[in-house]
């Protein structure tokens, strides 16, 4: 996905001020690369999808829903959108000939940006809530354990009116250029541009993002620090007292911390390999293998998260076990 990833997709603290570029048309007639993207896409819609479609039948038949129920299945939905975008756009790099205009260029590349903002907020509140939950009676967070969905929606609500604003820029930087070439626009799909903005703009925006990025990933390190040593302490106060070796079976509240470790420490390395190759892709902006990489690295979390979650839902495994059951059958 090109240009778009260094603009307006991927993470704001790294290379902060666009660069001056021609457009690739060696990715956009690279056959064997639109195919693989689009099989990403692919599946990263259709695990989410059922994910997404699991907790709304959960909600729905009555079941008892777990804290952590809400954010999981937001952060389900907001993938399934971003990716579905994603989709989108995709075809104005790789198939479609016919130019958009202004609006449609504002309307799809602001949005994906929303939704790449929206699950890092996500990410980072589940995070968050899963610290809280593990935390002992005797911590300073244990009088947020009764925290109401309402309150979580807010947080969220807060963060992404925040992020809606310090990304409105792109409402009048992104023009339509279907049949033009401009020497100081960085191109985004072959329909779709950025202008250069002035200095103080790009300088107060970067800011605000930097400063977003870098409060939301403290909190996740943070929180995963604070899960580790609580897990760590548990696990030998259990050794302790079974007088053994051998770690005692973990409990649910444990198993769903792993999990949400592995997907935060995930995010984590996912989102310094992206800061790496957006810079890397500033150096040499001739080399077309970062632009490459960088296709497949944006969306992996949001194509392998659904399936860590699922993997510890016995409901969700039983269900695909039987589809693929009928399937081989037939």
């Amino acid at each position: 996905m090109g240009d778009i990833l260094a603009a307006s997709l991927s993470p704001e603290i790294h290379c902060l001020f666009p660069h001056k570029m021609n457009k690739n048309h060696e990715l956009h007639t690279n056959s064997h690369l639109r195919n693989t993207y689009f099989f990403e896409i692919g599946i990263g819609i259709s695990a989410n999808s059922i994910l997404l479609l699991f907790h709304i039948l959960k909600f729905t038949s009555g079941h008892r829903p777990k804290p952590t129920d809400l954010p999981i299945g937001l952060l389900a939905l907001i993938h399934l959108l971003m990716l579905l975008i994603s989709a989108f756009i995709a075809t104005d790099i790789f198939i479609s000939r016919r130019g958009w205009d202004d609006i449609t260029c504002k309307f799809l590349i602001y949005l994906y940006r929303i939704f790449r903002g929206l699950s890092l907020c996500t990410t980072s509140l589940l995070s968050v809530l899963q610290a809280i939950i593990l935390s002992p009676r005797s911590s300073c967070l244990a009088k947020f354990k009764h925290i109401s969905p309402y309150h979580m929606l807010c947080a969220l609500l807060f963060l992404s009116i925040f992020y809606m604003f310090i990304s409105s820029h792109l409402l009048v930087s992104i023009i339509a250029t279907p049949n033009l070439t401009l020497n100081n626009a960085m191109y985004v799909t072959q329909s779709c541009s950025i202008l250069p903005m002035s200095y103080l703009m790009q300088s107060t925006f970067s800011t605000l993002l930097a400063l977003r990025e870098t409060f939301l990933i403290s909190l996740m390190v943070l929180s995963t620090f604070y899960m580790m040593t609580l897990l760590c302490r548990h696990k030998k106060k259990s050794q302790h007292l079974h007088s053994t070796s051998l770690s005692p079976k973990a409990s649910p509240e444990e198993r769903a911390t792993q999990i949400i470790l592995l997907l935060v420490s995930f995010f984590v390395v996912i989102y310094c390999f992206d800061c790496i190759i957006s810079c890397s892709r500033t150096m040499f902006r001739n080399d077309p293998t970062p632009y490459n990489i960088h296709f497949f690295v944006v969306h992996i979390y949001a194509m392998v998260s659904p399936f860590v979650f699922m993997s510890t839902e016995k409901h969700i495994g039983n269900l695909l076990r039987s589809m693929c059951e009928k399937v081989i059958n037939v």
